[in-house]
This record gives structure tokens, C-alpha cells and sequence, in this order.
């Protein structure tokens, strides 16, 4: 691997870690959600053997809502990651569910096609993901890779000041 390609994936890493980091010093415990390349770092550290926090695969993104959802009535602090294109799977248990019954849970939740330079299946969600997420109410940071602390600490805030279901939007990998 290039100098340049090892310094790449070192400062993903780094932001992957900040942002468990301050996910985890939050009060998270639990994450579940389907992986995602994009997201990939959080995956890596989750499925640690020292992990941080609780960390429970999910086969689709709407069952990942599910669990998170049983996780928080019973109290813990869950977290939900997921690909953009499986927001779609999820609009029916969000707007059934969660946005209904007051069941808030943080999504982080990769923006594959945003720049149109990704698998034709991500051109639509891609150009469309702030416009949907606006539609349904639900606010949303894009993580700054050069303040990860801070675009986490203003998504939480998001997530808090109105108790709502907010999403954490990752354009970058990590």
C-alpha cells in the first residue's frame, strides 16, 4: 500500500473512532445496522473482540430498525447504520413506528450516489437523500471529516433538542 493510500485509510480510521468515540462516551451501547463500505471503519471497530459497545448484524436495514427500536422501549441507548438505499426499506417502520409511538433512534447513514459518480443504483437515492429526509421530518448533519467530534456533538444535539429520529449523513467513507 502507497504512503499516501496508507495515510488515507489512517485518517478514515481516525474519524471512524471519533465518531464511535463520541457516540459511545454519549451513552450508545448498542449498534446494529448492514454493513456498508462506506462506513466500513465503524464496522471494523464494532466487530472488535474489545469493542466498545454492543454491536448486533442486521440482514436489512428495516430489521436493524426493529432490533434498535426493542433495544431502546427496554432502555439502552442503540444506534442504527445503514446505506442510503436502505432508508427506503425503512420509510414504512419509520413512519409506522418509531415516528408515531416517539421511538427516536440516531442513524448514521452512508450517501452513496451524492455525487452521481457511484453504482447506477445509488443515483436516485443519492440525489434525492436530503430532500427525503426533509420530507419526513427528520433533521440531519453531514459528518465533517475535519471536525468529527463536532459533527457528531451537533447530530446528537439535532437528535436531543426535539427527541426526534435524526441521521448522521456520511458522504466520505470512514
Amino acid at each position: 500500500m502507497s504512503s499516501v493510500a496508507s495515510s488515507h485509510t489512517q485518517k478514515n480510521l481516525s474519524v471512524a473512532e471519533s465518531v464511535l468515540g463520541t457516540l459511545v462516551a454519549r451513552g450508545y451501547s448498542h449498534f446494529t445496522g448492514v454493513p456498508c463500505s462506506l462506513l466500513k471503519g465503524l464496522f471494523r471497530l464494532l466487530e472488535a473482540p474489545d469493542a466498545p459497545a454492543g454491536y448486533l448484524p442486521a440482514p436489512r436495514e428495516d430489521s436493524a430498525l426493529g432490533v434498535a427500536s426493542g433495544l431502546a422501549v427496554a432502555g439502552a441507548r442503540p444506534v442504527v447504520l445503514m446505506q442510503n438505499s436502505g432508508l427506503g426499506y425503512c420509510l414504512n417502520v419509520l413512519t409506522s413506528f418509531n415516528l408515531i409511538y416517539g421511538v427516536h433512534l440516531p442513524l448514521v447513514v452512508s450517501w452513496r450516489g451524492h455525487d452521481a459518480n457511484d453504482a447506477v443504483e445509488h443515483d436516485v437515492i443519492g440525489r434525492e437523500l436530503t430532500r427525503l429526509l426533509d420530507v419526513f421530518g427528520l433533521p440531519w448533519t453531514v459528518l465533517d471529516h475535519d471536525r468529527p467530534v463536532d459533527s457528531v456533538e451537533e447530530f446528537l444535539k439535532l437528535h436531543d433538542s426535539g427527541r426526534s429520529t435524526s441521521v448522521l449523513i456520511v458522504r466520505e467513507g470512514i
